[in-house]
């Protein structure tokens, strides 16, 4: 399908609270183009979604019909987006735009016309920047940092994992889920997210994905944004932390497939398994 030129934001919301209204707010100086705001509803129980939308005109409330995860509600909401939007850009709600930094992931764009996904800088609160534009896992990679990165945290495989270099515009295994930018033609040429992600790595997928069907994933460290929930807190509870394994097998067992890959399998189900007890125990 030929799409129009126009900007179309996508937020997945489920109770978002206080983080809401300063989303939407700070998006509107984050760009000069007019903008629709799509807010997938995953089943909010604290009516702020329903009430930005009825107060926004640029703001729609799409009810996904339950709790899809992060990548079934995006892809609901990409798909209620008219052929008009050619521009889509991915979001949780608890992030807040730089001025300008909208305009600065599409004027990459144009830099980078095999572009398909581009991704900001992005800072916790206390002003850190958060690595989101990293290597994909390998085997060798995975292992060392889901070893040592817990009690050495400069470790060679987790440093070569995470990119941590001096930010410059460069392009990367895969962006950060949380906040980035997508021509409209690229996501669809992935079919999206894939939904069997219900939480984490569905951005990894995504972004293998796109670098397959021979897109480039991009890091624009000129676009600046504030993730206010923090990547620091996000695997907090026990819960977060066994889905994220779950999604770690997951992803690496849908790589390794066939019987030869068998026993591979089985100890890296084993291991994730362990590794979430001991950290789970120790908490």
């Amino acid at each position: 399908m030929n799409y129009g030129d126009g900007l179309g934001v996508v937020t997945v919301t489920y109770s978002p609270g206080e983080t809401l209204a300063p989303f939407v707010d700070t998006l509107e100086k984050a760009t000069s183009r007019p903008v629709q705001v799509i807010l997938a509803d995953n089943g909010s129980t604290d009516g702020v979604p329903e009430e930005l939308a009825a107060a926004r005109e640029n703001v729609t409330f799409v009810p996904t019909g339950g709790n899809l995860g992060y990548g079934g509600g995006a892809n609901r909401g990409v798909a209620a987006l008219g052929p008009d939007i050619g521009w889509v850009l991915i979001s949780n709600p608890d992030i807040e735009f730089a001025p300008g930094s909208v305009d600065a992931l599409i004027a990459a764009a144009e830099r980078w016309p095999r572009g398909g996904m581009f991704g900001p800088l992005i800072r916790e609160p206390n002003g850190e920047v958060y690595p989101s534009a990293r290597l994909l896992p390998s085997i060798g990679r995975g292992i060392g940092h889901a070893v040592f990165g817990p009690v050495w945290k400069s470790n060679p495989w987790t440093r070569a994992y995470r990119q941590e270099t001096e930010p410059v515009e460069r392009t990367a295994g895969w962006l950060s889920g949380s906040c980035f930018l997508m021509r409209r033609e690229a996501f669809d040429s992935v079919s999206g997210f894939d939904e069997r992600y219900f939480m984490y790595f569905e951005d990894v997928d995504l972004g293998e994905r796109v670098g397959a069907a021979g897109w480039l994933n991009v890091y624009v460290p000129e676009a600046e944004v504030v993730h206010i929930g923090g990547h620091s807190t996000a695997r907090s509870s026990d819960r977060m932390l066994r889905e994220h394994h779950r999604s770690a097998y997951r992803y690496l067992a849908d790589r390794y497939t066939g019987v030869l890959w068998a026993p591979f399998r089985a100890v890296l189900k084993a291991g994730l398994a362990l590794r979430v007890w001991a950290v789970t125990r120790k908490s």
